[in-house]
């Protein structure tokens, strides 16, 4: 075997299937996008090549792109300043759980695990006009001057989506954060509590750290997953109202094959490719961090 793992060309071969299918699978996708988009093709018919016409378009005449890649920033700042913190400390408080402790697990997860079009359905009844549930709960309780058209104005319609897609991802970052604090050695809490340390000092100063580690792989994945933003934002205004709440993924979408632009739509969708392994590149960078090992 060490003979075998030792011989280059044996590692090459072993290798081969998995990268040829990893080709045919991504890049050669990713390739034949970029080809297109240097068309003016509108998904059937002929086509004529353009160029880089419609990259310059993007860039300097449409104000939808930018407000789209805003609204991405915009959410995969919540994931990072407001839904990884709050997955953090209810990972801490788990974990204290005791009998208890599996059935919190569950709970917390449970959003995670439904059909996103089921939970983005329930949420779009709840923040209906007329007869949703928040609306009502503000009347009863006396606050109508609160009532609000919650998907129907530009603010308030970012707003929600953006609540609703924290609120559907907390369970994958709990878990992330709970695994990272369960593996944890329990000999560092008892030299720590030996030493007076309180249990705000144990996490802070012992668990938080050793959390590097997972912070970084979360962090990096809320954000990629922040610009891929497609199905609950598609299901619960498509884009609307007046392109408030388009996302990078819904605009290419909707310039593909709502308007039949679809040259201009793999122009899109290639920037996303570039913007995702960019972001990714230099988050990985800048939350590279040395971690001794445990103990």
């Amino acid at each position: 075997m060490h003979n075998i793992l030792g011989d280059r060309k044996t590692i090459f071969w072993l290798m081969a299937p998995g990268l040829l299918l990893f080709s045919l699978m991504i890049f050669v996708p990713i390739a034949v996008s970029f080809y297109y988009s240097l068309t003016n093709w509108a998904g059937v018919g002929d086509y004529g090549m353009v160029g880089f016409r419609n990259y310059a378009d993007i860039f300097a005449s449409d104000p939808v792109f930018w407000k789209s890649l805003l609204n991405s920033v915009l959410l995969g700042l919540g994931f990072v300043l407001v839904q990884h913190p709050f997955a953090i400390l209810v990972a801490m408080l788990v974990q204290y759980g005791g009998r208890w402790e599996k059935l919190l697990r569950v709970c917390i997860f449970i959003p995670a695990i439904i059909s996103t079009f089921v939970t983005t359905k329930l949420w779009t009844s709840i923040f209906d006009t007329q007869f949703g549930l928040l609306n009502r709960l503000l009347d009863q309780v006396g606050l109508t001057s609160w009532q609000q058209d919650w998907l129907g104005q530009p603010h308030w319609a970012i707003a929600c989506i953006v609540f609703v897609c924290m609120w559907q991802g907390f369970g994958y970052a709990f878990l992330l954060y709970y695994a990272g604090v369960k593996g944890v050695p329990k000999d560092l809490y008892e030299a720590a509590m030996l030493d007076g340390a309180s249990g705000a000092q144990l996490n802070r100063r012992i668990v938080l750290p050793l959390l590097a580690p997972v912070l970084r792989v979360n962090v990096v994945l809320a954000i990629v997953s922040a610009f891929k933003q497609m199905e609950t934002v598609y299901l619960m205004t498509s884009g609307g109202p007046a392109n408030s709440t388009q996302f990078l993924s819904t605009y290419l979408y909707s310039k593909a094959f709502r308007e039949s632009l679809y040259g201009y739509g793999n122009a899109i969708s290639v920037l996303l490719v570039v913007i995702c392994l960019a972001v990714t590149l230099v988050l990985n960078r800048a939350l590279k961090r040395e971690v001794g090992e445990y103990g």
